[in-house]
């Protein structure tokens, strides 16, 4: 994240308090494998529906080392250029009701260390179960929403010590999702946002 043009009232040593889970739906950011590369919709998976990445600002894609990757503009999509490993797209935008919105994706889930601010990892690699973690510090979430390429929607709960399982039933994309308000203001490009709203995703393919 640009700690450049984004300052949080917030400390990641009291996130514990400051994290909620929200159950409206809303739109998120999401990444699929393409023939052409990785691609970056916005809108809601769970749906099938995908609105203009053109509202998105700040947008950026890059792997575990930093290492950023070219955006091409497509229709309704960002196209990623290849990388090897799991692959991550961070956008912001500020949607309806003055609410100021980070997006957070990732594909793949060989990485078990979380490089967004917040993100869903698998607590091995290529494992079935993940934990959310907010600035290197592992949280609970009341639940995380699953949607696939076959229309499978669920809502898992976490267990006790904040995991949550997922065991693929069939092959397809699997998309995981989570959104967190964060208790506090943000100064975002010179304007102050009393709600802010953090979404991570997690996406991933299981072959036949």
């Amino acid at each position: 994240m640009n700690t450049a043009i984004v300052k949080t009232s917030v400390q990641a040593m009291v996130v514990l308090c400051l994290i909620s889970s929200l159950t409206a739906k809303a739109d998120y950011v999401w990444l699929e494998p393409g023939q052409e590369g990785v691609r970056a919709f916005v809108g809601m998976h769970e749906a099938n529906v995908q609105a203009d990445v053109a509202a998105l600002n700040s947008s950026r894609a890059f792997v575990a080392d930093g290492k950023e990757l070219l955006l091409q503009k497509e229709k309704n999509h960002f196209l990623l250029a290849p990388a090897a490993g799991d692959v991550r797209f961070t956008a912001q935008v500020v949607s309806q009701g003055e609410v100021l919105n980070f997006y957070q994706a990732k594909l793949g889930r060989s990485e078990t260390k979380a490089v967004n601010d917040l993100e869903l990892v698998p607590t091995e690699p290529n494992g079935n179960v993940f934990k959310l973690v907010w600035k290197g510090n592992a949280v609970a979430a009341s639940q995380v929403n699953v949607s696939t390429s076959e229309g499978w929607v669920r809502s898992l709960k976490p267990a006790e010590d904040g995991a949550v399982t997922l065991k693929p039933l069939f092959p397809g994309l699997y998309v995981l999702e989570v959104t967190a308000r964060v208790n506090g203001s943000a100064t975002y490009q010179g304007k102050k946002y009393e709600d802010v709203r953090h979404t991570a995703t997690l996406s991933f393919e299981v072959l036949p």
